[in-house]
């Protein structure tokens, strides 16, 4: 259960204008994270802007997914593996990939760019400090500015799974 009510647009407390906002670019109907943090609407418009501009970023939209998959596992997040598997899959990633981000070094199926950018995003997830080693084989297939926008993104993502695992969000029934 939920450590704070999932807020609707019916609420008193609702912010009408932010629902309207979250209907308009996230998906219908409107996810418990969100209802959670409405409870803190300027800090929630804040949220969605900041993971609106890591979705516009020059980052392939694979390799940042592949990215975020990996923080879900690493955390064992199952409201973030849900999430994005769906993202994923319009992003590139393949059923087969989706199964195997777990053991995502020893499988064929992924190749040495996508490696390099899981790899990194497990040791900032687990470790925090990214060895030379690990940052040098992904930087070598990215430019500075995707090198940056994948940091912003694991470390956005790693966030995230601290705030549901915080406020116990639980997965909607569509995605159980």
């Amino acid at each position: 259960m939920a450590r704070v009510k999932y807020l609707q647009r019916s609420d008193a407390e609702a912010d009408p204008a932010l629902f309207d906002r979250l209907e308009r670019e996230r998906k219908v109907p409107t996810a418990n994270i969100f209802r959670a943090l409405a409870h803190a609407p300027q800090v929630l418009d804040g949220f969605i802007s900041y993971a609106n501009t890591l979705r516009g970023s020059k980052l392939s939209p694979k390799l940042r997914e592949l990215a975020i998959l990996t923080v879900g596992h690493c955390t064992a997040s199952a409201y973030e593996i849900a999430h994005h598997q769906s993202h994923g899959l319009k992003a590139g990633i393949s059923a087969e990939q989706l199964r195997a981000v777990p053991e995502f070094e020893s499988s064929p199926l992924f190749d040495e760019e996508e490696r390099a950018v899981m790899a990194l995003a497990r040791e900032s997830t687990l470790k925090v400090d990214v060895s030379e080693p690990t940052w040098r084989k992904a930087a070598a297939f990215l430019s500075e500015r995707e090198q940056v926008e994948l940091v912003l993104t694991i470390g956005w993502y790693n966030s995230g799974v601290r705030i549901m695992g915080a406020l116990a969000i639980e997965l909607e029934d569509g995605y159980r």
